[in-house]
């Protein structure tokens, strides 16, 4: 009993490690359109994330009682597997994070479990149909739905505010933006801190320290809301300046178009109990919303990676689950060989993601590198296509107030182009 509680106390303590991992590697979510439209400075970004993350996690329970209680089999599921779980999962968050992937920690940690189980219990040990219906269904609808909203709405709000001055329009987005990011921080913790109160209260229930079916006791839910914040305001900037220059260039609109679609869809399914991939709803989302303006493009090869990334997930944190399972039938030296393995390989990806530091000082420059790039030609289809031209005497307007928020500082003057169209 005392090696179980010993064990137990382990599991416990890494998931919540697997918690902060998480909000540092979701940060991105909530945040990066807002950081790179400058809508926000990053420190004050993600000090607010983070704060809203703690208070949707006392929301709602229905995401972790999947978890907890419907997507493996409880029955003969020992703590031994919910810690092989979490090793996949973390590490799974962490090298995607030292690349600057957008990947769902979500599907990484369902992905360690359903590993984990099956190595110990056999595919028995795993609900499929919840794994369909809540978890792949969701993965492929999520993208698609908050894409095709944020499209929508992207062309919805330039048409509104065509009347309406660039700077004035510009203003008004920004504001915008930041309350809209606000609801995704606040939806992100209805979901994702849930998926780690419902590992721990499977933990709990596989030691014997909760009855079956249980829900998560408070302290559970406490130490789960104040992991993901804390990770949250640390902030995965990485992941950030991809997700907020590298998929697209966005203007205020669009960040407003994105952040609003992607929290309704995160919200939706944390009320029917989806364990819906917050990444994989808000990348969608800004896509759909770079796709949303006339002229806007997607960087595709940098898509592709991402899409890559996601199809790796649940496979390739099951794989490092199942491996972690079965060393640790060995005994206490199994498990004290994966614990020095976890603690061994975060250290190794931490000390290489020294190489070349990504903070909140250096976090939009590759956002005003890509503005640069595309040069006068982009700048003449943007002044072109930007929306409506129907109202005699505000297309000049809106014109050049767009060029003045799109092109920077240092460029070239923009007379040239503008005199073209």
């Amino acid at each position: 009993m005392e090696h179980i509680t010993l064990l137990l106390g382990i599991v416990i303590i890494t998931a919540l490690v697997f918690d902060f991992t998480n909000g540092f590697h979701d940060t991105a979510n909530a945040m990066a359109t807002t950081i790179s439209t400058g809508a926000l400075k990053p420190k004050t970004a993600v000090a607010m994330s983070a704060v809203l993350n703690l208070v949707g996690a006392f929301m709602s329970v229905e995401v972790a009682k999947t978890i907890s209680k419907g997507l493996v089999n409880e029955e003969g599921i020992q703590p031994e597997v919910i810690f092989a779980a979490l090793v996949g999962a973390i590490l799974w968050n962490l090298v995607t994070w030292l690349v600057g992937l957008p990947s769902s920690s979500s599907h990484a940690l369902m992905g360690g479990l359903i590993g984990a189980a099956v190595a110990s219990a056999g595919l028995g040990a795993v609900n499929g149909s919840v794994v369909v219906t809540k978890v792949l269904i969701p993965a492929v609808a999520a993208p698609i739905v908050a894409g095709v909203a944020a499209m929508l709405a992207a062309r919805l709000t330039y048409k509104l505010g065509g009347k309406v001055g660039g700077k004035t329009s510009t203003k008004g987005y920004r504001a915008g933006q930041i309350a809209s990011a606000g609801l995704v921080s606040l939806a992100h913790g209805t979901n994702d801190a849930q998926k780690t109160m419902g590992i721990i209260t499977l933990a709990l229930v596989a030691g014997g320290a909760l009855e079956s079916g249980a829900n998560p006791p408070v302290w559970v839910i406490v130490s789960a809301g104040m992991a993901i914040a804390t990770g949250t305001y640390l902030g995965g900037w990485r992941i950030i300046r991809t997700m907020g220059s590298g998929l697209t260039d966005l203007q205020p609109q669009q960040g407003f178009a994105a952040q609003t679609s992607a929290a309704s869809v995160i919200l939706a399914s944390s009320s029917l109990g989806f364990s819906l991939s917050t990444t994989h709803a808000c990348s969608g989302a800004v896509m759909g919303a770079g796709l949303g303006r006339k002229g806007g493009v997607v960087r595709w090869s940098t898509a592709t990676r991402m899409f890559i990334a996601w199809g790796l997930t649940l496979p390739a944190a099951a794989l490092v689950g199942a491996g972690a399972e079965l060393v640790m039938r060995t005994g206490n030296v199994g498990v004290a060989a994966v614990v020095v393995f976890l603690v061994a390989s975060c250290a190794a990806i931490w000390l290489i993601s020294r190489r070349q530091v990504v903070d909140h000082h250096n976090v939009t420059e590759p956002a005003q590198a890509a503005a640069e790039a595309p040069g006068v030609v982009t700048t003449a289809m943007a002044a072109v296509t930007v929306p409506p031209v129907a109202v005699a005497g505000t297309t000049a307007a809106v014109t050049d107030e767009d060029l003045k928020a799109t092109i920077p500082a240092a460029a070239p003057a923009p007379a040239a182009p503008a005199a073209a169209v």
